[in-house]
């Protein structure tokens, strides 16, 4: 199953205080957000800001029975997970599962700005949550 992932799409960092955190990123280090969405199956409000040519994803929760939300109680604000870019979501699903990981989402599922995306559980990836990630080619951003 050699190249499965082909980068780092982003890493999702959970915030109680969505404009707070994007305007520490802003003051900070100069960074802009270059989408905001709100995505209403996670239970979540995102602001991505570029990162070369990944992204920081903020995310914090619009409803106390999100999953965000319960993660935010029981450990607070910081890294939630890593999104790895990968050419075929499914395929890389199901050659992860082959290989023994276990999965949060048995099926690729739409992610935020139009992405396919399944997650892997911590247990068994070293106590990271894997975001798998096939992203339209014209999301990616520009290095320059």
């Amino acid at each position: 199953m050699p190249g499965v992932l082909t980068d780092i799409d982003h890493v999702g960092i959970a915030v109680r205080d969505l404009d707070a955190a994007v305007a520490w990123y802003e003051r900070t280090f100069g960074a802009s957000v270059v989408r905001r969405e709100r995505i209403e199956s996670d239970g979540v409000d995102e602001a991505l800001l570029a990162a070369g040519t990944s992204f920081i994803q903020l995310l914090t929760p619009f409803t106390d029975t999100s999953p965000l939300a319960r993660h935010l109680e029981r450990r607070g604000e910081g890294v939630h997970h890593v999104g790895y870019r990968v050419d075929d979501c499914a395929g890389a699903l199901h050659a992860v599962r082959a290989a023994g990981a276990r999965v949060v989402d048995e099926h690729p599922r739409t992610g935020s700005r139009g992405t396919t995306v399944a997650f892997l559980h911590p247990t068994g990836a070293f106590g990271t949550l894997i975001e798998l990630v096939e992203v339209p080619a014209t999301d990616v951003p520009d290095a320059g």
